[in-house]
């Protein structure tokens, strides 16, 4: 590890050596411990080569949401908050199609064969052509959709803001049943993306919890606890799991806010490990590693197998870090000013760093190959190459 919490602790005593108060260096009405920090010079070792670069109408829009694009067969798709729908050619970023849908999307992209799947801001889930964009059904549901519905292609599958989790036939649409766990006082906005595995769905809720639920009946075949909500006030107490999950194998990597990351095996729901974290943008695996990033900014990249941390970076505390998206050898993250950061996935050392959207990026990246694809909160859709430097 580089640089861990302890060695920076200790830097700042010896800094502090001779100092009668700590106030002498921080002003108490100034200082905020949960301030961003300041970026530094880094050596950079990996350009970041933009390949293209496309604009998706207003993006995120105003309601935070996370409109994650997909890419499929050489084609990357991407909808606005204001209900702007797009295809791209995946290498070239040549417009396949758009269309407008002109109702506003919450719950970004899914899609199974030759089918998209959206969720709407006003309580509705869409199976439209993969084709070329048109409706082929739309059916109202109990809420806003904040993740992408999900499909085996005889169900479709899609979480509300409500605790709902509702099936629909993947041909006409119709409800098939709607399974509801309790909702906290107050959550963060947000929902994880459901996870379809064998015959029952996997979703994360805003009380710390997953749960499997039979596809065929709605029934629950497992579930377990992530966190538990702790303190004596309300925001203490939240535990929303609202991130990207990450599958690898026949095993599930969870993390909540303000609880845990946990590694579960999916047929059961066992518990193999955990660790504590809060983080809100989910998690990833790559390179051996399940990587997270913390609300306050630490990048981490725990072993598979749990059982120690390989690294820790540290240096982009509280800068309101992107889920972390292996590609190659490297790990990228995107903070809240929109600053694309590249990390060795060896040691977590920065190694490239440029900036695709100055209004941040909320939405998960996509790798293929050596490259990028980034999607901005304004609404551009960036390919980058990613490089060794000469």
């Amino acid at each position: 590890m580089k640089l861990t919490r302890t060695l920076l602790a200790l830097a700042v005593l010896v800094g502090l050596s001779g100092c009668e108060t700590i106030g002498e260096w921080f002003d108490d009405e100034d200082y905020d411990p949960t301030a961003p920090v300041e970026l530094t010079d880094i050596n950079e070792t990996v350009v970041l080569d933009k390949r293209w670069s496309r604009s998706v109408g207003n993006g995120q829009g105003d309601g935070l949401y996370r409109l994650n694009p997909l890419l499929a067969d050489g084609v990357i798709y991407a909808v606005s908050e204001e209900g702007e729908l797009a295809a791209f050619d995946a290498d070239s970023g040549k417009l396949r199609w758009e269309n407008e849908l002109e109702i506003p999307i919450s719950g970004g992209v899914g899609k199974y064969r030759d089918s998209l799947l959206l969720g709407g801001a006003d309580g509705l889930v869409m199976r439209l052509s993969a084709e070329d964009g048109s409706e082929i059904w739309r059916q109202p549901v109990t809420g806003e959709v904040l993740a992408a519905p999900q499909s085996n292609g005889q169900v479709v599958v899609a979480q509300a803001y409500d605790g709902k989790l509702m099936a629909f036939d993947y041909e006409t649409g119709d409800k098939l049943w709607t399974f509801s766990n309790d909702v906290p006082v107050l959550t963060l906005r947000g929902t994880s993306t459901p996870i379809i595995y064998n015959d029952f769905v996997i979703a994360g809720f805003a009380d710390g919890k997953v749960i499997a639920v039979s596809l065929d009946s709605g029934s629950v075949v497992w579930e377990a606890r992530v966190a538990i909500a702790q303190g004596r006030s309300e925001i203490e107490r939240i535990v929303d799991i609202d991130g990207t999950m990450a599958v690898q194998g026949a095993e599930l990597y969870v993390a909540s806010y303000q609880g845990r990351i946990v590694a579960l095996e999916m047929r059961a729901g066992r518990k193999l490990w955990q660790r504590n974290v809060s983080a809100v943008s989910g998690v990833s695996v790559g390179f051996g590693n399940v990587y997270v990033a913390d609300e306050d900014g630490t990048v981490s990249a725990f072993l598979r197998n749990g059982q120690s941390i390989r690294w820790q970076n540290i240096e982009l505390g509280y800068r309101e870090l992107s889920r972390p998206t292996p590609i190659g050898s490297y790990v990228a993250v995107v903070d809240f000013e929109g600053y694309l950061h590249l990390l060795s996935q060896v040691d977590g050392v920065i190694v490239g760093r440029d900036r695709p959207d100055s209004d941040g990026a909320r939405a998960d990246m996509i790798a293929k190959g050596n490259i990028l694809y980034v999607y901005g909160n304004s609404g551009e859709l960036i390919a980058y190459d990613i490089e060794v430097k000469n």
